[in-house]
């Protein structure tokens, strides 16, 4: 029963970094030249090489994406067969793998990130940023005081910070 549980993470794991390394080397970094940032559990688990259990794809791009060209990133996600789910949130659907946007520059008054200092790693042939860890520890530590962190993602997000309370 472990091995069955433990193949379906894996499996899982797999799924979101190939679903995130295909979306950015096929149409974030070649159609509309972006480089984004891997965020959030999947992004953490890339950077510690530690199974996080990330249950979604949360990507930063630049605010102006986000509000003047909006309709490009929707219409590039149609084309790739995702729905949108939740409009409020920039978040998109298909095959239960959900994909949510947010903007980078949001990082630096949400947890004090220097996102001018933000590596770029190129993998596989795709270039995206990605937090280090003592970033990431700023954002969880933010995240934990924040209403619908607290409330809703709590208990996730102290054991990814290493704090419980």
């Amino acid at each position: 029963m472990r091995r069955q549980i433990f193949r379906q993470i894996v499996r899982k794991i797999r799924r979101n970094t190939d679903v995130f390394q295909d979306l950015i080397s096929g149409s974030l970094n070649k159609k509309l030249h972006i480089t984004p940032l891997l965020y959030g559990s999947l992004g953490l688990e890339r950077r510690s090489c530690s199974d996080l259990n990330a249950d979604d794809i949360d990507i930063l791009i630049p605010e102006k994406l986000l509000s003047d060209d909006w309709k490009m990133i929707e219409d590039l996600m149609n084309s790739e067969h995702y729905a949108l789910f939740n409009a409020e949130e920039h978040e998109f659907v298909k095959s239960n793998v959900h994909i949510a946007y947010a903007a980078i520059e949001s990082l630096v008054s949400f947890a004090g990130v220097d996102i001018s200092a933000i590596p770029i790693v190129t993998d596989v042939g795709i270039q995206y940023y990605l937090l280090e860890l003592s970033d990431y520890l700023k954002v969880y530590q933010a995240s934990s005081k924040d209403g619908y962190r607290k409330n809703v993602k709590n208990k996730l997000d102290n054991h990814k910070n290493g704090t419980s309370h």
